[in-house]
């Protein structure tokens, strides 16, 4: 189960803080869109996530979007919060989550992966060692295989649920 849990959890990317980040000592944050910024094929972003966008480069941090979407759907997007993104990652595959450090010329180590699914950006970011933000689903998606998926994370949320936010960081990093 260690590869499937998450550094941290947050119900939504806007109750991620400069101090959460500063204490994952990360400087580069990557994110997911689809019911993270905003609602699965939505081009709208959800309320609040542009500016806390920008709150969080103004406290020094370098975002990016990583998203397994076409650039077609992500580009626009991405557009609107004025961020350099990856499309067609194949998360949890390593290598976008490395072309995605090497971009900003930092590491794996220095960077936190934000998502809402256990066995893309979770997974994902475990495997390349970076440090991960899982947040709750914006909205239930409707297909068989999101709900299998979503079935076989509650164990997850459930180990989430019952840790403190500082006890997971330090669970994680020793």
């Amino acid at each position: 189960m260690a590869l499937l849990m998450p550094t941290a959890a947050v119900d939504r990317v806007t109750d991620i803080t400069s101090n959460l980040l500063h204490t994952l000592s990360v400087e580069t944050v990557l994110i997911d869109v689809d019911n993270t910024l905003a609602l699965r094929g939505s081009q709208e972003p959800l309320p609040g996530t542009v500016e806390w966008s920008w709150n969080i480069r103004r406290a020094g941090f370098q975002l990016a979007i990583m998203s397994n979407n076409f650039a077609k759907r992500v580009g626009p997007f991405a557009a609107k919060y004025e961020l350099p993104f990856l499309s067609l990652c194949m998360k949890p595959l390593p290598y976008a989550y490395h072309r995605a450090v090497r971009g900003f010329g930092t590491s794996c180590q220095k960077a936190v992966v934000v998502g809402d699914q256990v066995f893309t950006d979770i997974l994902g970011a475990n495997l390349v060692r970076m440090k991960s933000i899982l947040l709750t689903p914006i909205e239930e998606e409707s297909s068989l295989s999101f709900r299998v998926r979503r079935c076989l994370e509650k164990p997850v949320r459930e180990k989430m649920k019952s840790q403190p936010i500082d006890k997971s960081i330090h669970h994680k990093e020793e």
